[in-house]
C-alpha cells in the first residue's frame, strides 16, 4: 500500500476507536485539496501551492500516481481536486524521462471518473498536457464529461490556478470554507 502525505506538517490523527475516519470530516476540518500531479520538467506550480494555502485552513494532499490517488480518496473527504491528465498509474521507478505506457496516460482520465462517482462530487480543475489538436480535443471532452469546472493548460500559471480556485469557492462554497458532512445519525 502506498502512504499518502498531507502537505501539511499537521495531518489530522486516526480514530481511537480504530475506525478509519474520513480525514478532514471532523471538527475543524478545512477544507480538502487532492493536488495531483507529475514530476515531470519544472513545475514549481505543485510545490508552492500547498505553501501558499496552508495558511488559509487548507489540507493540501498530494499525489503522484493514480494508485496513489485512489487510496487517498477512500480516506479523505477532498473538497477540490487537481487532477493532471498525464497522471501514470504508478510512480514510476524508472527515469522519469522515459515515456509513459498507454494504461498510465490514462490513469488521470480515470481519476476524473472515480471523482464523478464520489456521493459528494467535488469541484475539478484539470491540467492538460499541449499535445496535438486531436488529443487535446480528446483530453477536453473527457474533462467535460466529468464535470470539470475548468481546463488549464501546461505549463500552469500560479496566479492563474490560484484566481480559478477562488473561482471554486465562491460558486461552490458560496466564498465559505465547506462544511464537513453531518455525522451518521445512529437510529
Amino acid at each position: 500500500m502506498v502512504e499518502v502525505r498531507p502537505s501539511s506538517p499537521n495531518p489530522p490523527q486516526p480514530d481511537p476507536s480504530g475506525q478509519t475516519p474520513l480525514i478532514g470530516s471532523g471538527a475543524g476540518g478545512r477544507l480538502n485539496l487532492l493536488l495531483s500531479h507529475t514530476n515531470w520538467r519544472d513545475e514549481h506550480w505543485a510545490d508552492c501551492l500547498p505553501r501558499l494555502l496552508e495558511p488559509m485552513g487548507v489540507h493540501a494532499w498530494t499525489v503522484h500516481s493514480g494508485r496513489q490517488a485512489t487510496d487517498l480518496i477512500k480516506k479523505v473527504r477532498v473538497d477540490i481536486a487537481v487532477v493532471d491528465l498525464s497522471l501514470p498509474l504508478d510512480e514510476q521507478s524508472d527515469n522519469a524521462g522515459q515515456a509513459a505506457t498507454a494504461a498510465a496516460e490514462e490513469a488521470g482520465v480515470r481519476l476524473l471518473e472515480l471523482l464523478t462517482r464520489l456521493p459528494s462530487r467535488p469541484p475539478t480543475l484539470v491540467v492538460k498536457r499541449r499535445r496535438t489538436r486531436r488529443e487535446d480535443t480528446r483530453e477536453l471532452n473527457h474533462a467535460l464529461r466529468a464535470g470539470a469546472f475548468a481546463v488549464i493548460e501546461r505549463p500552469v500559471n500560479l496566479e492563474t490556478l490560484l484566481q480559478v480556485m477562488r473561482r471554486v469557492l465562491c460558486r461552490h462554497y458560496a466564498d465559505r470554507w465547506p462544511s464537513p458532512p453531518a455525522p451518521p445519525s445512529s437510529s
